[in-house]
């Protein structure tokens, strides 16, 4: 294919992104939430902001694996200001813990609720709401009505949205931009010594709209996410102690 033919391919391919749901990327969007190798998976190489992102749970330790990995993505949306919600049914994130995500407690308003009619009407209302960094849902079903209400939602607010759905009795097609499954796996301490270690997940990106599925194993660290095995800046794996 000659070089003119490519390039008109690409201007075609960015000018279909918008109708399928991915906004360009503006100059304000200078973090890559940290997902660094995982980048490459998505369209434009960067994580979709302004999007409804869909992550599949089964059991209660998955699904604590899912909320850890998702307050990592919302702690790098919520490093330039503004709060995030977080709805659900049962609270399953501790909210002091969100502090190893570098998410301030007091940023994260938290909405309890208890009919799942309840939690669709309140997730697609505080979509709407541009001033929010994100929003988290915690729901088992989800139609693709409700989807693309979400996601017509997000496009005018450009608030990016992750429902976590644990033990869901089907997986019909949605407008959600991606589909996610995080399990975690065994942490290793730092130092050697017993003890736990950074939070780590196998992370399998299912289906990403334009982009390229995969797994990966990553870990946390107070810089992102890392491919575990690769190693990490001596000043995070042994931070110098203030004395006096």
């Amino acid at each position: 294919m000659s070089a003119p033919n490519q390039d008109i391919i690409s201007r075609l391919k960015m000018d279909i992104l918008p109708l399928e749901g991915f906004r360009a990327i503006q100059a304000e969007d200078s973090s890559d939430l940290g997902l660094g190798i995982l980048n490459r998976s998505f369209p434009q190489g960067r994580f979709p902001l302004g999007a409804v992102h869909e992550f599949i749970s089964q059991g209660a330790e998955s699904s604590a694996a899912a909320a850890g990995f998702i307050s990592g993505l919302a702690g790098f949306l919520m490093k330039k200001g503004g709060a995030a919600v977080w709805i659900g049914s049962s609270r399953t994130i501790f909210p002091p813990a969100l502090n190893i995500f570098g998410i301030d407690p007091s940023r994260m308003v938290f909405i309890d609720l208890k009919k799942d009619k309840d939690i669709l009407w309140a997730m697609e209302e505080s979509l709407k709401c541009s001033g929010l960094s994100a929003v988290i849902g915690e729901i088992p079903e989800l139609s693709f009505t409700a989807s693309r209400r979400f996601q017509l939602a997000v496009e005018q607010s450009r608030v990016t949205g992750f429902i976590l759905r644990t033990n869901p009795r089907s997986l019909v097609p949605n407008a959600c931009i991606s589909r996610w499954k995080i399990n975690s796996l065994p942490t290793v301490s730092g130092d050697g010594l017993p003890g736990l270690g950074y939070p780590r997940w196998k992370v399998e990106l299912l289906k990403i709209r334009n982009g390229k599925p995969g797994i990966w194993e990553l870990e946390w660290n107070n810089l992102g996410f890392l491919p575990i095995g690769e190693s990490l800046p001596s000043i995070i794996l042994h931070p110098k102690r203030k004395t006096g």
